[in-house]
C-alpha cells in the first residue's frame, strides 16, 4: 500500500532556517525506515535565502539561462520564455518564481537541489536513526499537455528511475525501453497532498522503501535529457526560422 500525507506545522522558512530540525519537529517521531520525504524547493531556495527583487525578475531570468527554446508574446505586451536553465531543467522562466514569497521579490530555485537534498537526507537520518530518502520538487508544465504537475529536481537517498530493461511484461514480451522516471511520480503524487496554497510544503511517501538506499546515489540531475538525444531542443517557431535561415544562406552564399 502507497501512503501519502502532507506534513502539518511547518513554519514560515527565512533564510538560514534549519530544513532538518524543522522537519524533524514536525514529523514528531512519525517517520521509519523507508520513508520518502518530498519537499518543496520553495522552502529550500527560501532557507538558502536566494531572493532577489521583483524589479529584477526579467534580468533574474536571462542570468539563469543557458539556452533559448521558445519565446512567445502574449496579450499586454509580456513574453513567455521557455529556456533550459542551469540545473538543466527545461521550463518557463527558469524556474523564478513570484509566488508565496515577500512582496517585491521573486526567488530562484536552489543553488544546486541535489546537494541540499542530500544535506537535509543526512541530517534527517542522523537525527532520527532512520533511514529515509529526499525528493526536492518543483511544478513544471510538459510538452503536448496542458497544465502542470510537480518533478523532482533534486534527490538524495532515492533511486530516481526504476529500471524494467532486460524485464519481461506480462505476456512474457522483453522490455526494452521501460524506465518509469519513479523520482518524478512520487513527486506528482506528493503534490496531490501538498497543494499550492495550504502552507503544507513537506509530504511523507510511505509503501516504496525499495527505492530508498545510499546517499550516492545518482541525484535528479541524471533526470535531464543529454542535449544529443534531445528530440525537441528547440520551439516549431525557433526551429522553422532556423532552417529557413540554413536553407536561405545555402541557396545565396556569400560572394567572396
Amino acid at each position: 500500500m502507497l501512503q501519502v500525507w502532507p506534513l502539518a506545522g511547518i513554519p514560515e522558512i527565512t533564510p538560514g532556517t534549519d530544513l532538518a530540525t524543522v522537519i524533524a519537529d514536525a514529523a514528531a517521531g512519525t517517520l521509519a525506515d523507508g520513508d520518502i520525504l518530498v519537499v518543496t524547493s520553495k522552502i529550500m531556495s527560501k532557507a538558502e535565502g536566494r531572493f532577489v527583487t521583483a524589479a529584477d525578475r526579467e534580468d533574474a531570468i536571462t542570468a539563469e539561462t543557458v539556452r533559448v527554446v521558445a519565446t512567445r508574446a502574449l496579450p499586454g505586451g509580456h513574453t513567455t520564455r521557455i529556456v533550459q536553465n542551469r540545473l538543466g531543467m527545461v521550463s518557463a522562466a527558469a524556474g523564478v518564481d513570484a509566488s508565496n514569497t515577500p512582496d517585491g521579490t521573486i526567488l530562484l530555485l536552489p543553488v544546486d537541489p541535489d546537494a541540499s537534498a542530500r544535506a537535509l537526507a543526512g541530517a534527517l537520518r542522523e537525527r532520527l536513526g532512520v533511514e529515509v530518502g529526499v525528493l526536492v520538487s518543483d511544478t513544471l508544465g510538459r510538452a503536448w499537455r496542458e497544465g502542470q504537475t510537480d518533478h523532482a529536481i533534486g534527490a538524495a537517498g532515492v533511486h530516481v528511475f526504476e529500471d524494467l530493461r532486460g524485464a519481461t511484461d506480462a505476456e512474457g514480451r522483453p522490455l526494452v525501453v521501460t524506465m518509469p522516471c519513479v523520482a518524478d511520480e512520487l513527486a506528482g503524487a506528493a503534490d496531490l497532498v501538498k497543494g499550492k496554497a495550504s502552507r503544507l510544503p513537506v509530504a511523507v511517501v510511505r509503501g516504496r522503501a525499495d527505492l530508498v538506499g545510499s546517499l550516492d546515489l545518482p541525484g535528479a540531475r541524471s533526470i535531464v535529457r543529454p542535449l544529443e538525444r534531445d528530440m525537441f531542443r528547440l520551439g516549431a517557431d525557433e526551429a522553422y526560422a532556423e532552417g529557413y535561415a540554413a536553407g536561405a544562406a545555402s541557396a545565396h552564399p556569400a560572394i567572396p
